[in-house]
């Protein structure tokens, strides 16, 4: 099950970002890497809300800044 939540994840924000799935390895810095601005952060926020039915606090939004760190948060709240 985890992998189909890894998956999931990594589908979701392909879409986001117009990248394909191959380029989001996990360690992958979305601001450094994927010059992902403001606007792209909070629909990949929303769009991970919506899905998983939660509400980031704001607080966290910055400490998620790849791929990995965006499943590690997943794993947790849906553990």
């Amino acid at each position: 099950m985890i992998n189909n939540i890894e998956d999931e994840i990594r589908e979701m924000v392909s879409k986001i970002l117009e990248v394909p799935v191959e380029e989001l390895a996990p360690g992958v810095d979305f601001f450094k890497d994927l010059n992902v601005d403001s606007l792209k952060a909070i629909e990949i926020v929303a769009a991970f809300e919506k899905k998983y039915r939660i509400i980031v606090p704001e607080d966290d939004i910055p400490k998620i800044r790849n791929l990995g760190q965006l499943i590690e948060y997943t794993k947790n709240i849906t553990s």
